[in-house]
């Protein structure tokens, strides 16, 4: 009895060392792959280079749908799949122009009209400037203010959080919610400084709130360099009141039917019980939307393909889903958790990849306690480590996951976190081309976040 007792305690002290051996061996063969024999980064290209922008409700849009599904099922998924969508189409129109009226001269400006947007009249729009760093400030100003004026919302980056999206979400407010506090007061149009780190000529785009029964005025990004010019042009007080020009032709047309992509690999034991990974496959209409978000779906798809390629046959069904709209209207993400809840799917964890391509560093956890992060940092920290894929913070995970939170309860949510520092000198400009992906970090970024649903998928959360 006590030798069989001895033995058993044996056996039960050696089975977690057993796993863990099995887990790096696993993680090896994950990263060996990516690295060896990766797709993301050629599948990439054909997405940027054959098909290019992939804004909701155009002809490029569904191109990158049809492309999308036949690339998957290429892989030998076991499972591929459209799910139909009701998307905005909003199209820009006319290049926009714009210029700083200085007496007799005019000084062209970059500008880019905010997603969603109304068109100015055909002949553009002329008006004082208001500078402003805060909706608060347009609020306290008042009708006497800002009537009649174009109001130029200036607040920038605060340069001092490390990671950048939090200089984003802090400033962010002013793109989104801008125009419409301005209408509010009288205002006939708002320029809003380009949401980025970095001074250069690129205007940055991104949806601005569009009141479908309220007042609606046009609304513009200016480069970070235009709107430095500006400002110090009124702040020199060059001239008593600085005058602005521009002009857009963008519109807003009915709702259209697209798609989310998605694939899967069957669960042996758990069908019913999901993992997600997902980016979103639409894109602004500037460039060809590589990192913002084609590197997060070429890497979601990849997971599922290395999965296969070693011959790791998931516990529970893993899921690549390439969102549609997530720029202006976050309609896949809102049809997929409603689908998932009428057809009772237990969603275990539900990871989205949209911060760009660029060195993978970790993940962050939505709505979750200390205790459960330091939990699974004691679990998988030491695991993750060797692939410097080993920041598992407490934070955001990703708008297109995020209904999933209301629909699906239990699920947790989870972003992938690449390094930050020069995502958003690009995202939202022309300058988000496939030319500043890089392979490996692209590949590595894949490989990582197949890791950690290979931990979840092996030991759950």
């Amino acid at each position: 009895m006590k030798k069989t007792f001895t033995l058993l305690c044996a056996a039960m002290l050696a089975a977690p060392l057993v796993h863990a051996q099995q887990d790096s061996l696993t993680i090896r063969k994950i990263y060996d792959e990516a690295l060896v024999n990766g797709k993301s980064y050629e599948s990439l290209r054909y997405l940027c280079k054959n098909i290019g922008q992939r804004i909701s409700g155009s002809a490029n849009a569904q191109k990158a749908v049809e492309y999308s599904k036949k690339l998957m099922e290429s892989y030998g998924f076991d499972k591929v799949y459209l799910q139909e969508v009701m998307v905005p189409h909003w199209v820009r129109g006319e290049k926009e122009t714009a210029f700083i009226i200085d007496g007799k001269n005019r000084i062209p400006v970059p500008i880019a009209a905010l997603g969603m947007t109304i068109a100015t009249p055909k002949t553009g729009i002329t008006a004082d400037v208001v500078e402003v760093q805060s909706l608060k400030e347009v609020e306290s100003l008042g009708e006497k203010v800002i009537k009649g004026k174009i109001v130029f919302f200036n607040r920038a980056f605060d340069q001092r959080f490390i990671e950048t999206g939090r200089a984003y979400g802090a400033a962010g407010d002013q793109r989104f919610m801008g125009p419409a506090v301005a209408a509010k007061y009288g205002a006939v149009g708002v320029i809003v400084r380009s949401l980025s780190s970095t001074l250069d000529d690129f205007p940055h785009t991104g949806a601005t709130l569009v009141d479908k029964d309220g007042k609606n005025i046009p609304a513009a990004a200016i480069s970070t360099k235009a709107a430095n010019k500006l400002s110090a042009m009124l702040k020199m007080r060059k001239f008593p009141t600085a005058k602005f020009y521009f002009k857009q032709s963008c519109q807003l047309l009915p709702d259209a039917l697209s798609y989310n992509v998605i694939g899967e690999l069957t669960g042996t034991e758990h069908p019913n019980k999901f993992i997600t990974v997902g980016g979103h496959l639409d894109s602004w209409d500037l460039a060809e939307g590589a990192h913002d978000d084609g590197t997060g779906v070429m890497q979601s798809a990849e997971v599922l393909r290395i999965f296969k390629a070693i011959g790791y046959r998931p516990k529970n069904s893993v899921r690549a889903v390439f969102f549609m709209n997530e720029e202006n209207g976050h309609k896949g993400g809102l049809k997929y958790a409603e689908v998932a809840a009428q057809n009772k799917e237990e969603h275990i964890a539900a990871i989205e990849t949209d911060e760009g391509g660029f060195t993978p560093r970790g993940f962050s956890f939505s709505d979750v306690s200390k205790e459960f992060i330091k939990k699974v940092n004691d679990n998988w920290k030491s695991t993750l480590e060797p692939y410097e894929v080993d920041q598992l913070t407490i934070g955001g995970a990703g708008t297109d996951i995020e209904p999933m939170k209301e629909k699906l309860p239990g699920v947790i949510l989870i972003g992938f976190r690449p390094d930050s520092q020069r995502y958003f000198d690009i995202h939202h400009t022309p300058n988000d081309v496939f030319e500043n992906v890089n392979k490996r970090e692209l590949e590595l970024g894949g490989a990582g976040i197949a890791a950690l649903i290979y931990l979840i998928d092996q030991h759950g959360l």
